[in-house]
């Protein structure tokens, strides 16, 4: 059955072809984006559109969607072909409840059922049931009440409520006013509204920049089971490379395609790089030795002919051209910050509310010196809240310590809009620069991509990346031994992200870190507290470590009791040091049980690979496969035993 969500009667038939673009050029104040773009969209395309910051991405969405003109070339659309659009920032409504707005998604769908109840009821008054304009009226009214049933119409409010609860929104939720909403969470209603008009093509600019892990994982399920073509702009790394089957780059005024998803991408582009430039050295070999031999012999008579064939053949030469590289990225380095005490963030009972809604309550956490942990959880469930407590900007019961000698960075959110537009980047980092660091503005501008003539740009012209930039640079300027950062890859390129884990991973201090990307987070934090419920629950691990936990939470509810319980347990302040000898001892054994699982995989892969070696005739009487095969074996039951043992132990620890 078809889909409730689809705009036009034909969408129903597959189409192989859905967008094709010849010869797109896009200039913007006369400086080349790209230049002689041509390709295809097809349906079943996953494609993930990259590039660095200002390399046009959000202008080739626009141009696809018809809401921007390219310099040249033609963009192609059959008729019969529907686009959704989702921008980074967009006009959004306040007079109508959650539902309301969501179900105009389904305009289409109310119209079709208002004409098809006014000719019901035409040819219930007409008696004319013998005249070819009444035979004709039924025939219409057939036409329409079968394309009415193949949308699945009746099934539409389903349907949404299925994909607002999707993306995070409670069904208590639904008949609440959009203006109760943040600007985030009305992202997610438009979001919504476009997923449920199932269009033949997705334009996605930033889709997850408001959603939390959840919301995201459930996207990518959505986008790989239910949507037809895919063209998406996200800097997270793990959702673009789950949810890609092609890659779409934009680098130095040019698109290049490659048919394969990101991670796959990354690899093929350094390779095909590598073989230019092997190519290109070898082409110039070549050339110099032409060179070389017309200029030895161009004055010998008996080379006369020879000379004349080279000097042609070098004329036919076409140049290898290699591919350049983007090495604009920001590199950062915190400076050398001073020893805090040994518990920068001590959490006991803290509670807080807003009237009768409790955002958290019982909150036990003890953050300890040069630790890096993540906040992560649905949106509105307080990460950004208990944040604003650490920072003492908000009233909350219960006691909450720094600690000794803490100096904290914070980067809010909202940290990029509230720049002063009116300044240009070189002001904005003078005036809050001290000493000897002002000398250096112009290099450190440099590096975050500022360098030349973007750094006497106006704020107030930057885009939602370039402010994300300056304000990170405001955080770089004075030394800092608790980093407090609250979704810090919003709007980042992927380089510049990188650069900043990396920075993050080699700080010296304490990290708190709120962020919704995975792929950041992933060998990044150590510890995870997880919010939702009112309460604050903390998991060791990685990010991970915990969503793997998550899942066999869910299918356990002996686990996930003794999960909640162990992970509830934290210390009282005369056991710090218990509790601290205490996490040593479960990382450990945590460690002991995945290094014993992972031999115990290869050790099975290994003894799969000689069963189907012995099997064959021509090794039946290898003695080498067999004794390999044996000693293999006997290794693999030890390491089982092992593994058995170890697992108990841990089991034991995680109970204390």
């Amino acid at each position: 059955m078809h889909s409730c969500g689809n705009v036009l009667p034909l969408q129903f038939i597959i189409k192989k072809e859905m967008v094709s673009v010849e010869g797109l050029s896009v200039e913007f104040s006369a400086r080349p984006l790209f230049t002689d773009a041509s390709f295809v969209v097809n349906d079943r395309d996953r494609i993930a559109l990259v590039g660095k910051n200002g390399a046009g991405k959000s202008t080739l969405l626009k141009i696809l969607c018809g809401m921007q003109q390219p310099t040249s070339g033609v963009v192609s659309i059959p008729n019969d072909t529907t686009i959704g659009y989702l921008p980074q920032v967009m006009v959004l409504q306040d007079d109508t409840t959650v539902r309301e707005e969501a179900q105009k998604a389904f305009s289409h769908v109310h119209e079709l059922k208002e004409r098809i109840d006014r000719m019901n009821q035409e040819l219930a008054d007409r008696t004319d049931y013998e005249s070819a304009d009444y035979l004709a009226l039924v025939e219409r009214f057939t036409q329409e009440h079968d394309r009415y049933m193949m949308m699945g119409a009746e099934n539409c409010e389903a349907e949404l409520e299925r994909t607002l609860m999707g993306l995070g929104f409670l069904r208590t939720d639904f008949e609440r006013p959009t203006s109760e909403f943040s600007g985030g969470w009305r992202m997610r209603i438009e979001l919504a509204k476009i997923l449920l008009q199932k269009p033949d093509v997705l334009l996605l600019d930033e889709p997850t920049n408001h959603l939390d892990i959840e919301s995201i994982q459930w996207l990518e399920q959505f986008l790989a089971q239910s949507a037809k073509a895919v063209v998406l702009v996200s800097h997270d790394r793990a959702f673009i490379n789950n949810v890609s089957n092609r890659t779409l780059e934009i680098s130095c005024g040019r698109i290049i395609d490659y048919k394969v998803k990101y991670d796959e991408y990354v690899v093929l582009r350094k390779e095909r790089r590598e073989q230019q430039i092997r190519a290109y050295e070898n082409q110039q070999k070549e050339v110099a030795d032409m060179k070389d031999f017309i200029e030895r012999f161009r004055y010998k008579a008996t080379k006369a002919v020879q000379v004349q064939q080279k000097i042609k053949q070098l004329e036919k030469i076409v140049p290898i051209e290699v591919d350049e590289v983007d090495n604009a990225a920001m590199h950062l380095k915190f400076p050398p910050c001073l020893r805090s005490g040994d518990y920068p963030v001590i959490c006991e009972e803290v509670r807080k509310d807003y009237g009768e809604h409790t955002v958290f309550a019982q909150v036990n956490m003890t953050i300890k010196r040069g630790e890096k942990v993540a906040f992560v959880g649905k949106n509105g469930e307080g990460k950004s809240t208990l944040v604003k407590c650490i920072m003492n900007e908000i009233p909350f019961d219960g006691n909450l310590k720094i600690g000794h000698n803490i100096q904290i960075g914070y980067f809010a959110q909202n940290q990029a809009q509230l720049l002063d537009e009116s300044l240009t980047v070189f002001q904005t980092i003078d005036n809050v620069a001290k000493g000897d660091i002002r000398l250096r503005i112009k290099d450190i501008l440099g590096a975050f991509m500022f360098g030349g003539e973007a750094s006497d740009k106006k704020v107030k012209v930057l885009s939602g990346g370039e402010r994300s930039r300056l304000a990170m640079i405001r955080l770089l300027l004075e030394p800092v031994n608790l980093l407090i950062l609250d979704e810090p890859t919003n709007h980042l390129d992927m380089p510049s992200k990188d650069v900043l884990k990396e920075a993050i991973k080699a700080f010296d201090g304490t990290a708190i870190i709120v962020s919704h990307d995975r792929e950041f987070l992933d060998g990044l934090v150590t510890k995870v507290y997880e919010f939702g419920g009112g309460k604050v629950r903390e998991h060791l691990g990685g990010i991970y470590d915990f969503l793997q936990s998550r899942q066999i939470n869910e299918l356990s509810e002996l686990q996930s009791t003794r999960s909640t319980q162990s992970s509830q347990s934290t210390p009282s302040n005369n056991n710090y040091a218990e509790h601290k000898e205490q996490q040593k001892r479960l990382r450990k054994a945590e460690r002991a049980v995945e290094e014993s699982e992972r031999k115990i995989s290869d050790m099975e892969r290994r003894l799969k690979e000689l069963d189907g070696l012995l099997m064959d005739p021509v090794n039946a009487s290898n003695m080498e496969f067999v004794t390999e095969y044996t000693t293999v074996k006997k290794a693999l039951d030890e390491e089982v035993e092992r593994w058995e043992r170890l697992s108990e132990e841990y089991e034991q620890l995680t109970s204390i």
